[in-house]
């Protein structure tokens, strides 16, 4: 048996999306710009995607824009913003995505703006009354907040943080990477001005994602060249990789009850038996608190241990494949930036498991009997 854990880091390719993209490999391999019948048929594709995925989080085809994936949509969402807009104030936190973080960074390193990182408590949670008050005393601002954290799987309130920023007239950005095709976004309903998916997170392809933005925001693009995507974005579209990316999408949201119920079950299943097998274990922010985190991700605090600066290798030799937030043992990586800023305890072992449509509760109870024999000397 081979398991595999690490699906916030990407997903397997759904036959059906792969179906769907197979012809635009082979077939209708025409430019989208070139104005023959075999360059209409697939900017016709393209545009046939583009209103799938804008009907899907309810907005119009003309604020989608196609990207290489989360990390350019995030970089486009804040560099554009700050440059096209003049804004000299961000806030952020230091839980996000090195996307969204490295990109702020850069900025700020150039004295392009000033950034205000928000306080998180202990358990991941940010301080929605700081986010209030440093808005009240700098109006015009750049947020950037993600919906869900990838390392902790800790939800946001992104209403409660989107009605604030109105409050004060904020520009709102959030990374919605780890949520998008895991749960709905209204994007109306909730009015924020960008938001981003990337497809290989929902079982689509890599190397392919989409930002919306609010027309009401009027930014320049970050990638120069032609006039694709309406100006938006310089270079010859991703073709099957967009196309493959709304089939899943629209897959992800036709499926997406019945997938919650699967996900959620086997999560639990999860933390019960770790907690019936290991004594001391923990997990980290607030991935085992029900919806107050994403349904796909467990972080697991593991007692420490000389068995945690091996954790990851002895799960990959047993054939569990899964991501990391301690040190390792190299001594060069100081760990997770994350579990770092709520001063988690990085002796422990911490690891992350994510979880698919696709995984089984004979995976789970495998990941747990492995766990607990690797652990039995730290348990008895």
């Amino acid at each position: 048996m081979r398991v595999y854990l690490d699906n916030a880091a990407t997903t397997p390719l759904d036959k059906e999306v792969f179906e769907t993209m197979a012809p635009f490999m082979l077939e209708h391999y025409g430019n989208p710009s070139s104005i023959h019948s075999h360059g209409r048929q697939v900017r016709a594709a393209i545009e046939g995607a583009r209103k799938t995925v804008a009907s899907l989080i309810n907005t119009s085809p003309a604020e989608i824009f196609f990207t290489s994936g989360g990390t350019e949509a995030d970089n486009a969402a804040i560099i554009c913003t700050i440059r096209s807009l003049g804004l000299q104030q961000a806030v952020t936190s230091p839980l996000e995505h090195h996307a969204v973080l490295h990109s702020f960074e850069s900025l700020e390193k150039r004295g392009e703006v000033q950034v205000t990182m928000l306080r998180v408590s202990d358990k991941g949670e940010l301080d929605l009354a700081h986010l209030e008050e440093t808005l009240a005393s700098q109006p015009r601002t750049l947020v950037s907040l993600m919906h869900a954290n990838n390392e902790i799987g800790n939800l946001n309130d992104l209403q409660a943080i989107a009605d604030i920023c109105k409050k004060y007239d904020a520009v709102l950005h959030s990374d919605t990477v780890q949520t998008m095709g895991h749960y709905k976004h209204d994007v109306q309903e909730l009015g924020l001005n960008f938001l981003v998916g990337s497809g290989h997170k929902f079982h689509g392809p890599k190397g392919v994602g989409f930002i919306y933005v609010d027309s009401a925001i009027k930014i320049h693009p970050l990638i120069q060249g032609g006039s694709q995507e309406r100006n938006m974005r310089g270079g010859t579209e991703n073709v099957y990789g967009i196309i493959g990316l709304a089939k899943a999408l629209e897959i992800a949201y036709r499926d997406m009850d019945e997938h919650h119920r699967h996900i959620q079950s086997l999560k639990d299943r999860m933390i019960h038996k770790l907690r019936e097998e290991i004594e001391d274990v923990q997990f980290n922010g607030l991935s085992a608190e029900g919806d107050k985190s994403l349904y796909t991700v467990l972080n697991v605090s593991l007692p420490a241990s000389e068995m945690n600066e091996m954790l990851l290798f002895n799960l990959d030799i047993n054939k569990i494949s899964a991501s990391g937030g301690s040190a390792c043992t190299s001594g060069v990586d100081l760990g997770s930036h994350v579990l770092r800023a709520m001063n988690a305890d990085m002796n422990r072992g911490n690891v992350r498991f994510s979880f698919s449509k696709y995984n089984t509760a004979e995976e789970i109870d495998y990941t747990v009997a492995t766990l607990a024999k690797l652990y039995q000397k730290v348990t008895v």
